[in-house]
């Protein structure tokens, strides 16, 4: 699936929350909808790299953020409120979610 394929909602809850942060993290749940073959399967997989992030050494982290090591308290603060928001995305039904046709 493509990043157009995600409802408003989820697409707001990660990819622009992500980009508020960093342009490098919001690349990564970019990349992420490709392996992806629908909403539930992304928000799921969004979900197992906030965890694979608050879980990477610097190293990994210089290699996701292309050679800049964000600070690692905003990180987890971005990642908390895109946690949070998927929280909340998750509480709506699909089928009251708003897609692009």
């Amino acid at each position: 699936m493509d990043t157009d394929d995600l409802s408003k909602e989820t697409y707001r809850a990660i990819l622009i929350e992500a980009e508020k942060f960093n342009h490098d993290l919001t690349l990564r749940f970019g990349v992420l909808s490709g392996h992806c073959k629908d909403e539930h399967e992304y928000i799921d997989n969004s979900i197992k790299l906030i965890d694979y992030l608050r879980k990477a050494d610097k190293r990994i982290l210089s290699d996701i953020f292309f050679g800049e090591v964000p600070d690692l308290k905003a990180l987890s603060l971005a990642l908390d409120k895109i946690s949070n928001n998927i929280a909340k995305v998750q509480r709506i039904p699909i089928e009251k979610r708003h897609f692009e046709f």
